[in-house]
């Protein structure tokens, strides 16, 4: 909604030239942060009875500084907090564009639509638990896993918990155990990779060593269980949303925001691939169906 509004702000909303999609990209990128971060505090307030904190934007600060200051407040927020969401922001921003949301940008801007119309339509696609909601279900799979796994050090009790969520047993009885496997990634996730570094870093600021040690051997347990269970090999390694659930945490980032921070992440991503479809590209975006089914009698309406 606040994005679709930001369209009867525009003085020239409909105007689909290069020059006007860069500005309404870079508006739109430099606007997210403050959006989400007063949602937020609007949020705390109407529902939780909190006090209204509005704080303004410094310029001196940098994206991930700025979204942590108008969060939190000054001093609320380590150097090294400000790193790691600056590198969270990075890795979130595109990865090859086949995801769902840069795909719906595509498909809306082919349309001709404004701006404003395509974003917004992307925001929907990521609002979807498959794709943006990852690690909301990472990070619940993880606390019931904490609760309880009593010794986290011990890999024959943490293995047989893994082994029922897999017979849909245990945590959301889905089979699923979250943020393992990639489409794309199907070796390794280069992004999880990074974040798990730094992640480790954060681990030890706030204390939290044997929690993240937990993680780590999740990563060693999760591929002979599944291989396992399945009865076949298949390299099976983290994704980026593993490790991105327990860096939030350690921010004391509120669950409510997991998925809006994504699309702050992701929205330059989608402006890349808006101004792609619109420069490159001039016809519009639509699949062909084929029908399989068998070839049935017409029965009239009379006898059926």
């Amino acid at each position: 909604r606040c994005v679709l509004s930001l369209y009867t702000l525009d003085e020239n909303p409909d105007d689909t030239s290069t020059l006007n999609i860069l500005k309404q990209s870079i508006d739109l990128i430099a606007k997210f942060p403050t959006i989400i971060a007063y949602s937020y505090q609007a949020l705390r307030h109407i529902y939780q009875h909190k006090h209204l904190v509005i704080r303004h934007p410094k310029k001196k600060f940098s994206t991930a500084e700025n979204f942590l200051y108008m969060l939190k407040g000054n001093k609320k927020y380590t150097p090294l907090e400000a790193e790691l969401l600056d590198l969270v922001l990075v890795l979130h921003a595109e990865h090859g564009g086949g995801n769902n949301s840069s795909f719906s940008t595509h498909v809306v801007s082919s349309s001709g639509t404004d701006t404003y119309s395509a974003i917004a339509a992307a925001i929907g696609s990521l609002k979807g638990p498959l794709h943006g909601g990852a690690n909301l279900r990472v990070a619940a799979m993880m606390d019931e896993i904490k609760e309880k796994v009593k010794d986290w050090k011990d890999e024959k009790e943490l293995s047989n918990y893994l082994t029922k969520i897999l017979n849909k047993k245990a945590f959301d009885k889905s089979g699923k155990i979250y943020g393992f496997g990639h489409a794309v990634y199907t070796l390794s996730d280069v992004r999880a990779v990074l974040l798990k570094e730094k992640a480790r870093v954060l681990a030890i600021e706030k204390g939290r060593e044997d929690e993240f040690a937990l993680y780590e051997l999740m990563e060693n347990i999760v591929p002979p269980v599944f291989y396992e269970f399945k009865g076949k090999s298949k390299i099976i390694s983290p994704n980026v949303d593993f490790y991105s659930g327990f860096v939030y945490n350690c921010l004391r980032l509120p669950k409510e925001i997991y998925t809006p921070l994504f699309a702050m992440a992701r929205i330059s991503g989608w402006c890349a691939h808006r101004m792609e479809e619109i420069v490159s590209s001039k016809r519009i975006i639509r699949p062909a169906y084929k029908n399989v089914a068998e070839e049935r009698d017409y029965i009239p309406l009379d006898k059926r």
